[in-house]
């Protein structure tokens, strides 16, 4: 019996509509393919601060929040940035509702030593009208920007050397965390690979911490980065996460909030095609005419005028692996699709937004990141496509770069691609340089700049799909250099990238085509012995 989010199309079904960038693409897909559509939101919570309250007052494996402050403590609480949710959320944001119950509970036990810190790792510094959107107007105005800021990996004065894990991986996190006698980590739970001790180990470290697992052999030894019990990239992350919490006294506050990305009128984009009533057909071709016909900063207005209207449908607190077990749970019961058999060819579109692009363009390294990186990824068990398979991605790779945010891409992909796409080579040759270079380390500290180690970052993020893909083919490039630079195939249609495909598959090949957003996972579900499936031992 299938899944009611897992459909097969037949020769009566609509075509399908996928996004390709700003654009929406309509496809007409194989008789027989398989369309990966993601669940329903789950119903939010009733009272949400009423659900925050029972969390930080019977937390997991941990004394109530009340019962660790006392007058006159230092407290340090740590937020996650604007990489989470996507797109971001409809005031007010929910760690708004924590941070202000949060903050009421201090002042009741005389707590005024408070300093919020904007857990940036090294992405970008967040802006002020950014910030203000996420803590609410009261805690902005109050804190920001001298007891509320963003996180400087960079500002070698306040980073403290914690020591190193039996592995050798070294753990280095913001001085005001380590000199504060209790640390609140407030995090919204997107995806299974957030969270958990990723929270204030990676939050709120540099790069001396980050090299430990942000490189190209412990990316290609993950089997999912959705699924933490596969991933040597959540092992690490653990390994230094228990460390720091064997240094400070740390409290997680973890939510979870449901799939609810479209609110009206854009909310049939989350529907089936096969189930769109007239009106929203109507809607549909329309909303395709104009994306088609308007510049592409209209575009990108459309879909970001209006912020996402996502549900909370749980909050844990206490001990940080307890605390996110529960998390977990719920993520999977939103995400999760079961997946009988991998596919021999994946299809899907890139939307428009990456956790990289918040208010900037999806430049080429983030469309890869996107399609080898978190599409691919996106699946527990095995893998969506077998080992060697073709995945089709549609989007335009368009050769533009944000010059505020990404100045540090602009020379990985037009100086370093060109020479090697090899990870491991480009990680020796090059990332110390990058690490090193003075200019873009001032525009991450002074400006809104990624750190000049991202782009590697995010060149590793894609080696779990790169090593396990055979072939990736775009359709609706609009230039050929881009696609060729990241190593992938053009076709001008669907049903030529279909026919190509065909080329390396076997005879009537599995097609499954992953219909996002809003996010949605494959639960993928194997016979014994089948073909196809790596384990993270292929990669080491």
């Amino acid at each position: 019996m299938s899944h009611p989010c897992l459909i097969t199309l037949d020769s009566r079904s609509a075509p399908r509509t996928l996004f390709s960038g700003d654009r929406l693409v309509e496809v007409d897909l194989p008789t027989g393919t398989r369309v990966l559509y993601s669940k329903p939101p789950i119903e939010p919570l009733k009272d949400v601060d009423a659900a925050i309250r029972y969390a930080l007052n019977h937390p997991e494996n941990s004394e109530p929040l009340y019962a660790r402050l006392r007058p006159g403590m230092k407290v340090c609480i740590a937020i996650d940035d604007i990489s989470l949710p996507l797109p971001p959320m409809r005031r007010p944001d929910v760690r708004e509702r924590v941070l202000t119950i949060v903050l009421a509970l201090l002042a009741d036990y005389a707590v005024d030593d408070v300093e919020i810190i904007i857990a940036t790792s090294v992405h970008r510094r967040m802006k002020a009208f950014e910030v203000r959107h996420v803590v609410g107007d009261r805690i902005f105005d109050k804190y920001w920007p001298d007891k509320l800021y963003n996180h400087d990996a960079e500002d070698k004065d306040n980073m403290v050397y914690l020591g190193t894990t039996e592995l050798g991986e070294e753990v280095e996190i913001n001085r005001r965390a380590v000199e504060s006698d209790l640390v609140i980590y407030v995090n919204l739970n997107l995806v299974p690979m957030d969270g958990g001790h990723k929270s204030v180990a990676v939050g709120l470290c540099g790069y001396r911490s980050l090299r430990a697992h942000h490189n190209p052999r412990v990316m290609r030894d993950c089997y999912s980065y959705m699924n933490p019990e596969t991933s040597s990239l959540a092992r690490s992350v653990d390994r230094m996460g228990k460390l720091v919490n064997e240094k400070l006294k740390v409290f997680t506050i973890e939510t979870v909030v449901n799939n609810r990305m479209f609110d009206k009128p854009l909310e049939f984009l989350a529907k089936n095609e096969d189930d769109l009533s007239p009106a929203e057909k109507t809607a549909l071709r329309a909303l395709r005419f104009t994306l088609d016909k308007v510049p592409q900063p209209a575009r990108q207005a459309i879909f970001q005028r209006v912020p996402s209207p996502y549900g909370v449908i749980a909050v844990n607190a206490g001990e940080t692996v307890a605390a996110h077990k529960k998390t977990l749970h719920k993520n999977y019961e939103q995400y999760c699709v079961p997946v009988e058999g991998q596919a021999d060819i994946l299809v899907t579109g890139i939307p428009y937004i990456s956790p990289y692009n918040v208010n900037s363009f999806l430049n080429p390294l983030l469309v890869q990141v996107m399609a080898q990186g978190y599409m691919f990824n996106l699946y527990k068990g095995a893998p969506m496509v077998k080992r060697g398979g073709t995945m089709i991605v549609l989007h335009p790779c368009t050769d533009l770069f944000d010059n505020e945010h990404h100045a540090p891409y602009i020379e990985f992909v037009h100086r370093l691609l060109p020479e090697t796409r090899d990870a491991l080579e480009l990680h020796r040759r090059y990332e110390r340089e990058f690490a090193n270079n003075a200019a873009y380390i001032e525009m991450y500290r002074k400006g809104n700049a990624y750190h000049p180690t991202h782009p590697f970052f995010m060149w590793y993020w894609g080696e779990a799909g790169r090593q396990h893909l055979g072939r990736v083919i775009v359709v609706g490039a609009d230039n050929e250099y881009i696609p060729k630079l990241l190593g992938w195939e053009t076709a001008r249609s669907m049903e030529e990238a279909l026919r190509m495909a065909r080329l390396t598959a076997p005879a009537n090949p599995d097609i499954l085509c992953l219909h996002l957003p809003p996010i949605g996972m494959a639960d993928v579900s194997v016979p014994p012995g089948a073909g196809g499936v790596h384990a993270p031992s292929d990669h080491r």
